[in-house]
């Protein structure tokens, strides 16, 4: 997966808000526009896109820890941010962006360093001006639930 390195590798506003959300999307998936960097500082990547949903994979590693040396919970709240405004982001129309305004995490249980999860996340609503969706990250190999949100973007008409 392409990550962009610096500023001026990431997309204008005029490009992001030529396209939908979900080819926005499916671009960062197959490589035509480049990942955040965010990703590549906490480990984790886009794995799926579709109308509605999204799904990321990540590994949280010792740089991730807190000083108790367990995963901060910092790294839970990007995962499921991000995977959770992406999905409303695959219901952005072409013309507008989006941003969160808020979100909320329920931290169920400590992953392990090293463990491979999967944060998912689905579109409640999306509307005019709001998105909604909830997210959880889930173990890959356990299944194990490890974490919930829920989060409200604003969806913005630019053009």
């Amino acid at each position: 997966m392409l990550h962009a390195t610096s500023f001026d590798q990431l997309p204008t506003l005029d490009v992001t808000a030529s396209m939908s959300g979900l080819e926005f999307m499916q671009g960062i998936l197959n490589g035509t526009m480049p990942a955040p960097p965010i990703g590549a500082t906490l480990n984790y990547h886009l794995h799926a896109v579709e109308d509605g949903k999204v799904t990321f994979h990540g590994t949280p590693e010792f740089e991730h820890c807190n000083p108790m040396g367990t995963v901060h919970g910092g790294w839970y709240g990007t995962l499921l941010d991000s995977a959770m405004a992406c999905a409303v982001m695959t219901r952005v129309p072409k013309g507008s962006v989006y941003t969160t305004l808020e979100y909320k995490v329920n931290i169920l249980r400590p992953i392990p360093r090293g463990m491979l999860i999967e944060a998912t996340a689905q579109v409640q609503h999306a509307g005019r001006s709001t998105g909604i969706s909830k997210g959880e990250i889930r173990g890959v190999e356990d299944g194990k639930l490890y974490a919930t949100g829920s989060t409200t973007c604003i969806i913005m008409k630019v053009t």
